[in-house]
C-alpha cells in the first residue's frame, strides 16, 4: 500500500522555507525513494575572504615555494592547511 504524502507548502522565502523544514519530517511531505542522484559539475563551495598577518620572512618563503611549484601561493597555503588538517 502506497503512502499518501502531504503536499508540500509554499514559501514566501528561503527563511521561511528553512523554519518550516527544520521543524517537520520530510518524509511526510516528500517520496525518499523515488529520489535521484543528481551531479552539479559547476557548483563551487563557498570561499571566505579573510585576512592573515603573517612575518615577512615566513610570507617570502611560501611564495618561494609556491614559486617553485609553479603555483599561487595562496592556493599553496590552503592545499598545506587541508593537509594539515586531514593529517589529524
Amino acid at each position: 500500500m502506497t503512502r499518501q504524502h502531504k503536499a508540500t507548502p509554499e514559501f514566501a522565502n528561503e527563511a521561511e522555507e528553512r523554519a518550516f523544514w527544520e521543524a517537520n519530517d520530510s518524509t511526510d511531505y516528500l517520496d525518499w525513494t523515488k529520489a535521484q542522484r543528481v551531479v552539479l559539475p559547476n557548483l563551487k563551495p563557498t570561499t571566505k575572504t579573510i585576512s592573515l598577518r603573517l612575518p615577512q620572512h615566513l610570507l617570502d618563503s611560501i611564495k618561494a615555494a609556491a614559486n617553485s611549484r609553479d603555483v599561487p601561493y595562496q592556493s599553496l597555503i590552503k592545499v598545506w592547511l587541508q593537509e594539515k588538517l586531514h593529517s589529524h
